[in-house]
């Protein structure tokens, strides 16, 4: 199927011309015609799915199809979680737009409001927002969503994770009944159901992938340590396999800086984002990332929500989280765009009882390894396969480079991994979080 099948105006036609795309990902060839029928749409996909056109791409051509009015009241709201998912969705809305006479700006906390306020003065026809942001500038008589006629509910599993109900719904309430609702999820939870109930009228569901499903491209291991050791092993992968573009995820804020801190001690350029780091400190370690300044990006569940990067070879589970659902995000933002990718998870015994729970969630068994010199001292070790210390020392594809700069100049070679399967050096892309 092309875009042109899909319905798309002459002018959208266009816009995913200069991207560069040829067809639409599944999530788009499901969800753009439901929207262009003026349907409402509970949609599940994951973020690198291209979920974002899905929605902006039609309601861009439902917007322009209107004669622009003088004063350009806002007529479709997109509600996100993050700041970084909210920048990154204004953009592609931006791109999409490019050739219609539509404006859109994006309102986020953690900044100076006046910028923001001097573009709702101007008058924009559609407004991609955190929840917190919005409610204070609207308190401040600074938004009306009187006349809006599309609700974008962008990952709305994550906004009912922290907290944002009573503001969605403080926010629906600002708006006329008569609207066309959009909402995007990663999962149809129980809690995601509840508010499509409420929310949207005799919806079309779409889904790109299977519930709770994982990257099929995505090797997933599992490496038994000692907690005290992971720090040790993390180091040791990193520097061994050569690796330059590793996502790692912790539980705490303060966990992800005390790891930073030791890979920096060991020469390993680290970088941390999450809920304690300013606007302007995320939005540098997410730039320093992309351009391969930053080997390692370390992050909390929040802060990773929305980052989008693509190709992204290497996502670590430095800590497994608690959520099941939140193994499966996690491991989602690599292995995707047909690019293979690697996903690995230390853990000590007492996180045994977590990989059960994943395990039930994705009705398998993950493989479970240990690394010779790395043997966990405390709970069972059996079932795990004993890896050689050194694995992957060798590059096989003769791609080990120095990592220059970003070690003082000391130079290993490496490429393998302990898997045997090297991905190489990968591209980066861009994406974050944080709140509001």
């Amino acid at each position: 199927m092309t875009f042109k099948e899909l319905g798309l105006s002459e002018a959208l036609l266009k816009a995913v011309a200069d991207k560069g795309y040829e067809t639409p990902s599944p999530i788009q060839e499901k969800a753009i015609p439901k929207i262009l029928q003026g349907l409402d749409v509970l949609a599940s996909a994951q973020t690198g799915t291209g979920k974002t056109a899905g929605f902006a791409m039609p309601m861009i051509q439902l917007l322009a199809q209107e004669p622009p009015r003088q004063r350009r009241p806002i007529r479709a709201l997109v509600l996100t979680p993050t700041r970084e998912l909210a920048s990154q969705v204004q953009e592609d809305v931006d791109t999409y737009s490019k050739h219609v006479d539509l404006r859109s700006t994006v309102i986020f906390g953690g900044v100076k409001q006046n910028a923001q306020v001097t573009k709702l003065r101007n008058g924009v026809d559609i407004l991609v927002a955190c929840p917190g942001r919005l409610m204070d500038l609207e308190s401040q008589g600074f938004i009306d969503l009187s006349q809006i006629e599309f609700l974008v509910l962008d990952e709305a599993d994550r906004m009912l994770d922290m907290g944002f109900l009573r503001d969605i719904k403080r926010i629906i309430g600002m708006m006329p009944t008569k609207r066309q609702n959009l909402l995007f999820s990663a999962t149809f939870s129980r809690d995601i159901r509840k508010l499509a109930n409420g929310l949207l009228t005799n919806p079309v569901t779409v889904e790109a992938t299977p519930e709770n499903s994982t990257a099929e491209r995505v090797d997933q291991i599992i490496y038994k340590v000692d907690q005290k050791r992971k720090t040790e092993l993390i180091t040791k992968l990193i520097w061994d396999g050569n690796w330059h573009k590793v996502l790692v995820f912790t539980r705490t804020k303060h966990g992800a800086n005390r790891l930073v801190q030791k890979l920096e001690k060991s020469k390993i350029t680290a970088a941390a984002i999450h809920g304690n780091k300013s606007q302007a400190a995320r939005t540098r370690a997410l730039a320093n990332f992309k351009k391969g300044e930053v080997s390692v990006l370390v992050a909390t569940d929040i802060a990773a929500r929305g980052l989008d990067i693509p190709l992204l070879p290497y996502v670590i589970n430095f800590e497994l989280p608690n959520v099941p659902e939140d193994y499966v995000h996690r491991i989602g933002r690599t292995g995707r765009a047909g690019a293979e990718g690697i996903a690995i998870s230390l853990v000590c015994a007492e996180e045994l009882e977590y990989v059960r729970g994943i395990e039930k969630l994705l009705g398998m068994a993950l493989n479970q390894e240990v690394i010779e010199g790395f043997e966990p001292t405390k709970g069972p070790v059996s079932g795990g396969k004993k890896r050689m210390q050194g694995r992957g020392g060798n590059n096989r594809n003769g791609e080990g480079q120095s990592r220059n700069n970003n070690r003082n100049n000391t130079n290993r070679n490496g490429g393998g991994n302990y898997r045997g399967k090297y991905r190489g050096n990968k591209s980066s892309g861009n994406g974050g979080g944080s709140r509001d």
